[in-house]
């Protein structure tokens, strides 16, 4: 006899479990509430990454859960790192390295059950709404198959003229100031009204996956003045930068970010736009824990929260000045490491667990929680035996993909890099948690490097489409390289933003 696909065999055994569980009149499986949050590194305050973080609503969630304070994205970029997470599939497995192509628009991911499809095909009641697949990454005729609504959202409503004072024409996101009005005009503040009223009409009969993606703190960082206001320029404190940070870094760490429209820490200077930048991304992220506040009071009053697991989650960190960049697009901890908590039935709560993890993580992990048998095919580990014991033993670093070939190693106390040309960094976390010292030249940690390394990706599969937005391609042979399909040179100068 023929065996069915992981998958298939999955969705049967869901669908039996279910059944069994209405003839029997069995408890309610539970309920999941979903949060991606775009861009948003680890200045929260329960991460402690800014010291002028403010997110209490953030913070009061992960105190009634269990919070991963070492947890790392699998691509530090938008779509291949919500790829991999919603299809529990690595980077280095799909190809998939930039701002496209979607999922089902690529050989091997195109047949791949999501986390979401899952729960819909099983029976849950399923909606979305903001940004949980990367933006155009599922096609409209494939929407209903990922969740059964897909609610519009007007996004924030541009300035007249930019706030931000760069040169040249800067892309349309890099801008940041105190707008609009009113806190109802922002895009984040209208995807939590919807998922708001998805919680209250959500049938009592049946468990919902509702998908909640806010979109702060990504550019452009618009959010009404008296959110700027908790945050005085003249008071605002800058990240930790050292000048002479690049100096021991291989020349191969600029060409994962060889030209993009984030500007660099030289050109926030000479402009007067760092202080600017950083108070408003500390002012967005405040809006949007006020917002993530409001849908998390909506649950409460609900009755389903003590039946409801909640996870939150962020795609990628960002640099504000921190290795001179600011953006994505690096295997560097500020690019990496992400907020990743969970709360609810299930969760040890007050609870902080220290070991790495990935965001690959959540996909078994919720399988696990709700009664779905395991799936082989995934590639991250379920997280139920730390959230049920935060000290529990976990085997596997984090691992993080840019381009090709490119991939972060991180564990409690080490981050090893290797880049696609084998240059190298090592860093020492507990004793540089700034990453200012690159250690990986030094002769007495060759063992560690040779540890460290046995855990790169062994499956390293070209991107399927080389021109993609924020796309690197490096030819071992020749050592060609391009970067979005544009090729350039090993000893090109890089690129500055005039």
């Amino acid at each position: 006899m023929k065996r069915l696909p992981s998958s298939s065999r999955a969705l049967l055994l869901a669908l039996a479990w279910l059944a069994a569980a209405a003839l029997s009149h069995a408890a309610q499986p539970p309920s999941i509430l979903f949060f991606a949050v775009d861009d948003l590194n680890d200045w929260v305050g329960c991460l402690s990454g800014h010291p002028q973080a403010h997110t209490p609503n953030l913070d009061a969630l992960a105190a009634r859960g269990t919070l991963f304070t070492n947890a790392h994205c699998q691509a530090p970029l938008c779509n291949p790192s919500r790829s991999s997470l919603l299809t529990g599939h690595r980077p280095s497995s799909t190809g998939i390295y930039g701002l496209t192509p979607g999922i089902r628009d690529v050989d091997t991911t195109k047949t791949l059950v999501t986390l979401p499809q899952t729960f819909t095909q099983a029976g849950w009641h399923s909606f979305t709404c903001g940004k949980i697949h990367h933006d155009g990454a599922i096609r409209p005729r494939d929407r209903l198959a990922e969740f059964q609504t897909w609610a519009q959202t007007k996004p924030t409503p541009k300035p007249a003229k930019p706030f931000a004072k760069l040169p040249g024409s800067p892309h349309p996101a890099m801008d940041w100031g105190p707008f609009p009005d009113r806190d109802e005009d922002v895009g984040d503040h209208a995807i939590a009204n919807a998922a708001i009223d998805a919680i209250r009409n959500a049938p009592v009969e049946k468990p919902f996956f509702i998908g909640c993606g806010f979109r702060l703190p990504h550019v452009a960082l618009f959010a009404p003045q008296k959110w700027f206001d908790l945050f005085p320029s003249d008071k605002v404190q800058l990240p930790p930068v050292l000048d002479s940070d690049r100096n021991d870094t291989p020349p191969f760490s600029w060409f994962l970010h060889w030209k993009l429209p984030e500007p660099r820490l030289a050109t926030l200077r000479k402009n007067n736009e760092w202080t600017p930048l950083v108070r408003a991304y500390l002012a967005c992220t405040t809006f949007m824990d006020a917002q993530l506040g409001r849908v998390l009071q909506a649950l409460k009053e609900s009755g389903r929260a003590d039946n409801t697991i909640v996870v939150l989650w962020s795609d990628h960190g960002w640099h504000l000045g921190e290795k001179l960049i600011t953006g994505k697009n690096t295997l560097w901890e500020r690019s990496t490491r992400v907020p990743l908590l969970f709360a609810g039935p299930g969760v040890t709560p007050g609870s902080r667990c220290k070991a790495p993890v990935e965001l690959l993580d959540i996909f078994p992990t919720l399988l696990e929680m709700t009664g779905f048998p395991a799936r082989t095919d995934l590639e991250g580990h379920s997280l139920t035996p730390q959230l049920q014991d935060a000290s529990a033993a976990r085997a596997w670093p984090a691992i993080t993909t840019a381009s090709r070939n490119n991939h972060s190693v991180r564990t409690d106390r080490w981050r090893y890099i290797r880049y696609a040309n084998q240059s190298e960094e090592l860093y020492d976390e507990h004793a540089d948690p700034n990453e200012w010292k690159n250690l990986a030249a030094e002769p007495s940690l060759a063992s560690t490097k040779a540890e460290l390394a046995r855990w790169l990706p062994t499956t390293n599969l070209p991107a399927v489409q080389t021109n993609a937005p924020r796309v690197l391609t490096y030819d071992p042979q020749t050592g060609a390289l391009t970067w979005e399909g544009k090729p350039f040179r090993a000893d090109d100068p890089v690129p500055d933003d005039d």
